[in-house]
């Protein structure tokens, strides 16, 4: 009976294993400069089932962090792990247009492109680095 517990709890954290372990795309990430020259770092965590991401900090166009209103604020949301790295099914803010974007995300390494649509216009989001 004990062996049999044993085994039991071991299978069953070998199960589990996959979704315990963090995504890889959460971490934070260093966007690309919007039209403004402004970039911000957004921490993107899970959210459950899915993964959102704040603005954590904001840069002007030299790089020096500045004081921003959208600090705090969730920039991505309702982002869909579609496996091989890609990312679908969620929604992402540009604070300087004050739109909000279907949008996908495609993970390779330490890079992630992220692009989106509202009302059929499409805007490529850039490419945003992983900063850790």
């Amino acid at each position: 009976m004990r062996f049999t517990t044993i085994a039991v709890t071991v299978l069953g954290l070998a199960l589990a294993s996959p979704a315990l372990a963090a995504d890889p795309v959460e971490g934070v990430w260093q966007t690309s400069p919007d039209d403004n020259g402004h970039f911000g770092h957004i921490q993107i965590a899970p959210c459950r089932p899915r993964l959102c991401g704040t603005l954590v900090r904001a840069y002007d166009q030299k790089g020096k962090p500045m004081a921003s209103a959208n600090v705090g604020k969730r920039i991505v949301w309702d982002m869909a792990p579609l496996g091989e790295g890609k990312y679908g099914r969620g929604k992402v803010w540009a604070p300087d247009r004050d739109k909000t974007y279907n949008s996908k995300m495609q993970l390779a390494g330490d890079r992630l492109a992220i692009s989106g649509c509202v009302l059929g216009i499409c805007r490529d989001g850039g490419t945003w680095r992983r900063v850790k």
